[in-house]
């Protein structure tokens, strides 16, 4: 068997960062998860969701029949390696893909069994999927035109999001997902009821595609139990969703309750196509079939930068004009959140960051740092021969904009002045000391600024003095 250790070289940080739905998967319960063990299409979702180190350690013990001591697999480990294989086996036992032993190391039996049956075929289960047979009066939809349908779902959603506020009125998504964006704080309801992007939406307009879709998938997930949906079941379908394959029609006749009653959730975010909405059979997107692989969710999106030709459009000058290479209203309209745009071509776009369209940008939530990666992510390839990839006094400059708005700290509390004497003043005023709640302070005007904490004791201290108490 191979060593286990540990090449920073060899793979990509964002490798190495946990996904989203692993740390749900952690808070879940031992019986929540064997349950979902118990499909192979969850668990091979699972184990591509996985960090290298994590899926290594997985198939070194997968066919084993029984248990390794941990002795035997600590021989394997380098010194180097020592740190990552104990973050791999702590994350394997959060999630009960093997137990928190300190002696010896086994699988899940039900995970084993089930990864097993994933990788070498077999069973009858339809966890991957039952086909449907082919409707001689509805052709399933070429993925071209999958493609497009999921694109024009997911961007529906997101330029209602970067729209609101402004005057203008795009197609509105179905009452389902405005409640979902509303649930999520990435909008809110303002006066007369209209939604209004929040913070959090601005800076979840910068994240990318994955991101965003996992992160409305996960409050999807915390709404199950409300919604009387069982979570395991959510979760399963999600998972045997990200196996399927792209372009092939699959039946609803072996769907339990819980997942038909999610395919019209799954159709309002694009991630599976029904000529109907009684149809018996469905075609999972590609937004669906990249859930759980680093593979683009929309290839083809121009307002995602999901494909090869679509990444970089960015020209950033160092006297902070922007050239941006892009006729979709939906990028443009993202620029907009910090960009000063001032002239507008066919497929160009000319702006300039400024103070101003920074400090607006920060004024809506949205960091330095998350401006720079977007400028960076989406950088055109002429731009990518540069080193560094963005001029650094725009970097630079953005980031003091941001320290301006930072200067200032506001902290309540409570203003004590109008004292009769100045001895009066110096002895409460010494005593807040002794407390530590004081935060400011003026002796010539005879006042100082108490914390919230500390107005409860101060103030009683004052009546005792007043009483003749203290």
């Amino acid at each position: 068997m191979p060593s286990v250790e540990h090449n920073p070289d060899s793979v990509t940080q964002s490798e190495w960062s946990p996904h989203i739905l692993l740390t749900f998967l952690q808070s879940q319960s031992q019986n929540a998860l064997t349950r979902l063990y118990q499909r192979p299409s969850s668990c091979l979702s699972i184990f591509r969701l996985l960090r290298p180190l994590e899926r290594q350690l997985i198939m070194n013990i997968l066919w084993l029949e029984s248990a390794t001591p941990l002795s035997t697999m600590s021989a394997w480990v380098t010194q180097e390696g020592k740190k990552p294989y104990s973050d791999s086996l702590s994350t394997l036992a959060r999630l009960h893909i093997i137990p928190n032993s300190t002696t010896k190391l086994a699988l899940n039996a039900t995970f084993r069994a089930s990864l097993r049956q994933a990788i070498t075929g077999g069973g009858t289960t339809g966890s991957f999927g039952v086909p449907a047979e082919p409707d001689p009066q509805h052709s399933p939809p070429d993925i071209a035109t999958l493609d497009a349908y999921a694109l024009e779902r997911w961007e529906t959603i997101l330029h209602y999001m970067v729209s609101s506020g402004t005057g203008q009125h795009p197609t509105k998504p179905s009452q389902e997902v405005l409640f979902l964006l509303q649930r999520s704080g990435l909008m809110t309801r303002v006066h007369g009821g209209v939604l209004q992007i929040t913070s959090s939406g601005f800076q979840f307009l910068l994240h990318d595609p994955h991101a965003q879709l996992w992160e409305l998938l996960l409050q999807f997930l915390h709404m199950a139990e409300e919604r009387q949906m069982d979570l395991v079941e959510v979760l399963s379908f999600l998972l045997m969703l990200s196996t399927m394959e792209l372009g092939r029609e699959y039946s609803t006749e072996n769907l339990s309750p819980t997942q038909s009653a999610m395919l019209a959730d799954l159709r309002n975010y694009g991630l599976v196509w029904q000529h109907s909405t009684s149809a018996r059979q469905f075609c999972p997107s590609r937004l669906a079939t990249t859930l759980t692989s680093s593979s683009p969710p929309l290839p083809t999106s121009r307002s995602t930068g999901g494909g090869s030709h679509d990444q970089g459009f960015i020209v950033l000058e160092t006297n902070y004009r922007l050239y941006a290479y892009t006729d979709n209203p939906l990028q443009i309209a993202v620029l907009n959140l910090f960009v000063n745009l001032k002239s507008r071509f066919p497929n160009l776009v000319v702006g300039a960051i400024t103070r101003e369209s920074v400090k607006k940008a920060l004024a809506n939530g949205i960091t330095a740092d998350q401006i720079i990666s977007y400028l960076t992510t989406h950088a055109h390839p002429q731009m990518r021969k540069n080193k560094p990839l963005l001029p650094v006094t725009v970097q630079d400059q953005i980031r003091l904009w941001e320290l301006e708005k930072n200067r200032l700290k506001s902290q309540e509390g409570y203003l004590y002045t109008a004292f009769a004497s100045q001895a009066d003043y110096e002895y409460v005023l010494n005593y807040a000391k002794q407390l530590d709640v004081v935060l400011w302070d003026n002796p010539t005007k005879r006042c100082f600024f108490g914390s919230l904490d500390g107005h409860a004791n101060i103030r009683g201290f004052i009546e005792r003095r007043s009483a003749g108490i203290a």
